[in-house]
């Protein structure tokens, strides 16, 4: 099934996000669409950077949508007709640079590929924690029935409203007849009066009962504002953050909408049935009328939990992120971000009314050399349902950009507090006004901790900080979270570095990998869940060659060559030196197994068995191989053409069984190109840099390329 297809029979959540990806003008989704096919058959990480190829690509895609245009005239579809002319227009403008049109094909197909590895993601946790699933479903089920009980009271409060206007009514026609009538005999207006009396006293008790019930029902309502606000939507918040450091969590907000909305309907009709007790008071009123009594604090307890409600609703639905950049929550200078609000109360009468504003540091620390930054670009939009798949009311700003204020170094401060600029969080701002029926409310949301970048050698740094702030920070707001840093468990920590790797790949870090990287960390312990990892020791010891370069350095590695390997499996990738010899040793003269480097950062070697002059077994290692050799060849084609010159000057592939024991060709046949030999695409590379000499040909001439031993690679 091709990738088009696969992502077309993806649940609503993630339609939503591809119709969110492709609401560019780069790269329209009717050409995606019609030209599915061709478009996943084209080389275009090749083309874009080879000028020819691209050029050829170029041509080719305008003469598909030429055909295509055909098509659609043949049909006479007349709005597609126009849309296909106006594509290819838009595409015109690539004639002079056809690399930059490959690289953002390139970059939606990635694109594609994460939206679909997250959807895989959700399926496996689903699939691997079906008692939590199991344990809030149970929590949403018992929301609801409480939310339908909710519901069920506003109803029945609303029968009430009407017996106490009818009753009302009824004692308001027999007093102005008994008004009107006042010659009559004495002992019928006697009479008269104890009807009066006893129709007054049922009126008297009806609006007891009636407060009575309007105060247990605003009691079950904060119950319920309670569980959404300090429960459900900190848990969605808490998600978020995990999601935004690759946690494959679900963060689709459809749901809180939906009981947000409940409970803000039935506090509006609530409203109104107190609206509903001042009129009739304005009719009726009597000695200490309970009503009168008791309507303004219960007027005053539901605008305040309405209030308090709204204000919760409006959230930060997708946090800022540059189209491609590592992860959301870093930004650079003078590159447009994209942010999306949205309000989790919905009034469709709302609709484009409600303008959102944006700013920067509501609450900037007074600490020195702390930057101040302007936003430029489109800072306020309309709440609308037109820009949401789900038809929520949101306000997506696309097109934002940030300019460092001059200001000498930063702000002068009055704390001695120091930052690095990949240290410095800031805080995106945005406000609105919430009316409706005559309820105004001021409203604020703010996103997650963002850091600001000037330039692209920063953005590794700055990810690892949005790592460690996410990992470990339950406050959002703490702007000066790295003036203390605290360290991380390694239970954390584990968890941080498998997600890196799940949302890259679909393939998390086992038991064996992450015990490796404990051991890289803290030597050798029996239990390593006590251990802390410090701030410094992942991000700033031994800079540049800090932990956290070498582990990005492999995970953009595999991302970028050996994906497809990875996630097979056929890459054991984190194991030591030492626990690669216990292996092997015991293992079958030919047998490797591939791991990433522990010394050359984004390096990845692998060893084998072989045997000594007499018989004993000795493990073998190439140096590492890394971009500059991957760039160039595929990894399995380097393993499918490695060559060793015996003593017979005969080249021989050492490499037969893949650890534990899968014969070469049968783990890797199926990536190899259908060319091999002298025909093979990658000759030149083979010939020049896959020939190596043993040590036992020629003494003191074999290649740097392998090593005996240990090795440091």
């Amino acid at each position: 099934m091709s990738q088009w297809e696969k992502l077309r029979q993806l649940p609503a959540v993630y339609t939503q996000q591809l119709n969110e990806l492709y609401d560019r003008d780069a790269l329209p989704m009717d050409v995606r669409h019609y030209l599915s096919a061709w478009i996943e058959k084209q080389e275009w990480r090749r083309a874009a950077r080879d000028q020819d190829l691209a050029m050829v690509l170029f041509q080719v895609l305008l003469e598909n949508l030429d055909n295509q245009h055909s098509r659609f005239v043949q049909e006479e579809s007349f709005l597609m007709q126009h849309n296909i002319r106006r594509y290819k227009r838009n595409f015109q403008r690539y004639q002079d640079d056809p690399m930059t049109l490959a690289s953002t094909i390139l970059w939606f197909l990635e694109k594609e590929k994460e939206i679909l590895q997250t959807a895989d993601l959700a399926e496996q946790v689903q699939y691997l924690h079906v008692e939590q699933e199991a344990m809030e479903t149970s929590t949403q089920q018992d929301l609801e029935r409480k939310l339908a009980g909710l519901r069920n009271e506003v109803q029945c409060m609303e029968h009430t409203m009407m017996c106490l206007e009818e009753q009302q009514d009824e004692f308001d026609f027999k007093y102005q007849t008994h008004t009107m009538e006042a010659r009559g005999e004495e002992a019928d207006k006697n009479q008269q009066v104890k009807v009066l009396q006893l129709l007054v006293n049922r009126l008297d008790d009806c609006r007891k009962s009636t407060l009575l019930d309007l105060n247990k029902l605003l009691d079950r309502t904060e119950d319920l504002i309670d569980t959404l606000v300090k429960k459900e939507l900190v848990e969605w918040q808490r998600r978020q953050q995990k999601a935004c450091i690759g946690a494959p969590d679900n963060v689709c907000l459809d749901q809180l909408e939906k009981w947000f909305t409940c409970v803000a309907v039935c506090l509006f009709q609530v409203r109104e049935f107190l609206s509903k007790l001042e009129e009739l008071v304005g009719k009726v009123s009597y000695d200490n009328d309970p009503v009168k009594i008791q309507r303004p604090a219960l007027q005053k307890r539901a605008d305040t939990l309405l209030k308090d409600l709204i204000k919760s609703a409006f959230v930060v639905e997708t946090q800022p992120s540059m189209p491609q950049g590592k992860g959301p929550l870093v930004l650079r200078t003078n590159v447009q971000f994209s942010v999306k609000t949205r309000l989790l109360v919905k009034f469709p009468e709302l609709n484009h009314s409600m303008k959102v504003n944006v700013f920067m540091d509501r609450e900037a620390p007074q600490i020195k050399g702390y930057r101040r930054f302007n936003v430029l670009g489109t800072k306020s939009k309309a709440l609308n349902m037109a820009e949401s798949q789900s038809g929520g009311m949101v306000a997506d700003f696309r097109h934002l950009t940030l300019k460092e204020q001059k200001c000498g170094s930063g702000g002068k401060g009055i704390s001695d507090i120091s930052l690095s600029v990949t240290e410095e969080l800031h805080i995106i701002c945005f406000d609105t006004v919430f009316e409706l029926k005559g309820l105004s409310v001021q409203l604020q949301a703010s996103s997650l901790p963002v850091l600001i970048i000037s330039n692209s050698s920063q953005q590794q740094s700055a990810w690892a900080s949005v790592l460690w702030f996410n990992m470990l920070s339950q406050d959002t707001k703490d702007v000066l979270f790295f003036a203390n840093t605290p360290a991380a468990l390694w239970t954390q920590f584990r968890e941080m570095l498998s997600w890196q790797f799940l949302f890259a790949t679909k393939r998390g870090l086992n038991d064996a990998q992450l015990e490796m990287i404990a051991h890289r960390l803290f030597g050798k312990q029996q239990n390593y869940d006590t251990c802390k990892v410090a701030w410094s020791k992942f991000s700033k010891e031994n800079t540049p060659d800090t932990f956290w370069a070498w582990f990005d350095g492999i995970l953009v590695m595999v991302k970028t060559y050996l994906e497809d390997l990875w996630r097979d499996d056929l890459i054991m990738g984190f194991v030591s030196k030492g626990k690669e010899k216990s292996l092997l040793k015991k293992k079958q003269r030919g047998t490797f197994l591939l791991r990433f480097s522990e010394s050359v950062i984004g390096g990845i070697t692998f060893s084998w068995v072989d045997t000594t002059i007499t018989g004993e077994p000795e493990i073998k290692t190439v140096q590492p191989f890394t971009k500059v050799d991957l760039s160039q060849i595929p990894f399995y084609e380097i393993i499918r053409n490695f060559q060793i010159l015996e003593a017979e000057n005969v080249p021989e592939n050492p490499l037969l069984y893949l650890y534990p024991n899968t014969l070469k060709d049968e783990a890797f046949g199926k990536y190899y190109t259908d060319k091999s030999g002298a025909d093979s695409p990658y000759i030149k590379y083979i010939k020049t840099k896959l020939m190596f000499v043993s040590k036992e040909t020629k003494q003191g001439s074999s290649s740097s390329g392998v090593i005996y031993g240990n090795t440091s690679a």
